[in-house]
């Protein structure tokens, strides 16, 4: 680094909160990082930011930008915690990994060696449903989200509802992303290990690489000092929403931290599975990890392919892989309502990347992790914060077109065939659980475990629209089916049908 940006740096970092902790090094790579990912938070309206870059085993790059909840002063820094999502996972795969080290399992294991008890909807299936499968992705599972998001149901009873999920795809044919087979695998180390994946979690992973700020779920979250709020676009503004649980498949993406506690784990899988002298993995298990584990289709993968352009696409064990500039690259994203995350690894130049961020889908996340790699890369660079914010934005309208669409086709004119109460009612499914539907005065309620929650206003015909009170959470049409008798017997929503209780 040069004299003048060394200057330059100790100036910006003068002028900001949260800067780079004092003495560390910044390669030359870096230079003018701190003020590109400033102006891009802006570009990007994102409320709160924090950034670690790993190089060589060092921390090299620390710092938070913004604050933590829009109206209020305390700044975001290097230990705010923030949801990390589904880069949860790759602990989860890690923690399997521990035990195939112990020899306590293999990753080829069936599933129901472990859990005598699960079952999905083919016979076949749950014979030869392996514990990689269930790391992977091609277990032959549609994504099946409605089973936790929002509802209440115990992680144990979610599993035994897969038993009447029916299969999308033949065993390891395809890609479906699915959160709740990672469920399962978590449920295959509380089996094999006899502590909770949680208890796992603390003890193998967050207590040995010194993650001191990091919790395996929400539930202590009130007594942590240094929390960033989750943020949804609401009516073009950004707005501070609720958090949302994910108790219900945790193994797939219950975790807070910092982007202090996640550069020690991004530290850890760089050198090859040891920490301060220490084996936490083994470097055969870490190369099982990160070798390509299935194809995975454009479908399924990041929008981002559009500009990276890559040869490859595939799935380690909790990792998305493709090849970036003639190199290997192994990421993944965490998101859950208002809160996003990346974690990055360039394992042949030894740079990791993690960033964590309080507004919803913020895809800032992919063009700081590029950034990165770009400069330690070398060679010509890109604007990757402007070329990803007008790929979004477009593909933000032909969401809306779709919209329009959808809106086009509503009938004008029409009236419900019954009366409102005579709408109301449970509707079931043993697979879905319940939708109650009741009447409050002149206008129905719907209710779909704790999240959805809202009015229905008619649509056309026996058709409703619920706009739920969570207002990020959109809108959904309700269709009630009648039967011979002229009276509601089913309901159609969400993509689901549930039969009217007698």
């Amino acid at each position: 680094m040069t004299r003048r940006s060394v200057i330059a740096l100790a100036v910006a970092l003068a002028a900001t909160l949260g800067a780079p902790l004092p003495g560390l090094a910044q390669p030359a790579p870096l230079d003018g990082f701190d003020a590109h990912v400033a102006s891009a938070v802006r570009d990007w309206q994102v409320p709160g930011l924090a950034i670690a870059v790993v190089k060589d085993g060092a921390v090299v790059f620390s710092k938070g930008y913004g604050v933590r909840e829009l109206g209020k002063p305390a700044t975001v820094d290097e230990h705010t915690l923030f949801a990390i999502g589904s880069t949860t996972k790759a602990m989860t795969a890690a923690l399997v990994g521990m035990l195939v080290d112990e020899k306590k399992l293999a990753w080829d294991d069936p599933v129901t060696k472990h859990l005598p008890w699960f079952a999905v909807g083919d016979p076949y299936v749950t014979r030869e449903l392996t514990v990689r499968d269930s790391l992977t992705h091609r277990g032959g599972l549609g994504n099946a989200d409605y089973l936790w998001y929002g509802q209440d149901t115990p992680r144990r009873d979610i599993l035994e509802r897969v038993r009447l999920l029916s299969p999308a795809y033949s065993l390891r044919s395809s890609f479906i992303y699915q959160n709740v087979m990672y469920a399962a695998a978590g449920a295959v180390v509380e089996a094999v290990s006899g502590k909770s994946w949680e208890e796992m979690m603390r003890t193998r992973i967050f207590e040995p690489l010194g993650m001191n700020e990091t919790i395996a779920t929400a539930a202590t979250l009130g007594q942590q000092p240094n929390v960033a709020q989750p943020h949804f676009t609401v009516d073009k503004k950004v707005t501070v929403i609720e958090n949302a649980s994910v108790g219900g498949v945790a193994p797939a993406g219950s975790v807070w931290s910092s982007v202090h506690d996640m550069a020690k784990w991004s530290a850890m899988l760089l050198a090859g599975g040891k920490t301060n002298g220490r084996t936490i993995l083994s470097e055969k298990t870490i190369a099982e990890m990160f070798t390509p584990q299935t194809i995975v289709t454009d479908e399924a993968f990041y929008p981002t392919t559009r500009l990276t352009k890559p040869k490859w696409k595939t799935y380690g064990l909790g990792w998305f892989q493709q090849d970036y500039r003639g190199r290997a690259v192994d990421y993944h994203t965490g998101s859950i309502d208002g809160m996003v995350a990346i974690h990055g690894l360039l394992r042949d130049q030894n740079v990791g990347v993690y960033v964590l961020a309080n507004r919803d889908h913020a895809e800032l996340r992919h063009a700081l992790m590029f950034e990165v790699f770009d400069r330690f890369i070398g060679g010509p660079r890109r604007d990757w914060s402007t070329e990803l914010r007008a790929l979004y934005d477009g593909l933000e309208k032909e969401g809306d077109a779709e919209r329009h669409k959808a809106e086009a086709k509503r009938v004008a004119g029409t009236k419900p065939s019954l009366s409102l109460a005579a709408y109301a009612g449970t509707y079931t499914d043993p697979l879905y659980g319940d939708l109650v539907i009741t009447l409050a005065g002149d206008r129905l309620k719907a209710q779909y475990g704790s999240a959805f929650v809202g009015p229905l206003e008619h649509w056309h015909f026996d058709t409703f629209q619920a706009k739920w009170n969570a207002a990020w959470r959109g809108t959904s049409l309700i269709a009630f089916l009648l039967d011979e008798d002229g009276k509601p017997a089913a309901v159609e929503a969400m993509g689901m049908k549930l039969t009217r209780a007698k």
